[in-house]
């Protein structure tokens, strides 16, 4: 009989090892199932990290390459101030002056080619407006007129020079407008 009840303890015995090796492999399942949800987060966080670190790269490059494309633009937007002024000067009419006064003119007008010369090498633009219909990114509409002879909405006259530098609008041009 002892040899049957040994043979019962033993086969408990196993089978207790048995469901200790279930609940322990269940656990360690379990476990390893949760570490590789963690992990897989993980990842997924990683890899949305570097992409915004790759945008942020870009707009930073981006961000540099602009400032350096439109590097002189202070200056040139305070040049353009006296652009205007050599050209209200040169619209004097040369047959009421002087001989002296004729002779200054004419300084003027070289010194306003020039400047007018230097500010094109540098990719400055006169926005071309007058006769166009109105376009609000480059025109600002000081005043309106009714012109029966044109269609509405076009540009019959420009108060102030707009001005573009590399493709961007430094200054608006301020026109009259067709109603």
């Amino acid at each position: 009989m002892e040899n049957k009840e040994e043979k019962i303890k033993v086969k408990e015995i196993k089978e207790k090892k048995k469901d200790n090796k279930k609940k322990n492999t269940s656990k360690v399942n379990e476990e390893a199932k949760k570490l590789q949800e963690e992990n897989a987060k993980l990842n997924e966080k990683v890899l949305r990290i570097s992409a915004e670190m790759q945008n942020m790269r870009r707009r930073y490059e981006d961000e540099i390459s602009n400032i350096y494309k439109f590097e002189g633009e202070e200056l040139i937007v305070k040049l353009l101030a006296i652009v205007d002024n050599f050209e209200r000067a040169i619209k004097l009419d040369d047959r009421d002056l002087t001989d002296e006064l004729s002779k200054f003119l004419s300084g003027f007008k070289m010194i306003y080619a020039n400047l007018i010369n230097i500010l094109n090498s540098m990719e400055v633009k006169e926005i071309d407006c007058q006769g166009l219909e109105f376009d609000p990114n480059m025109m600002e509409a000081v005043l309106t007129e009714k012109d029966e002879n044109l269609p509405a909405n076009v540009v019959l006259e420009v108060l102030q020079k707009g001005y573009t530098y590399k493709d961007k609008v430094i200054r608006v041009a301020m026109v009259k407008v067709n109603e």
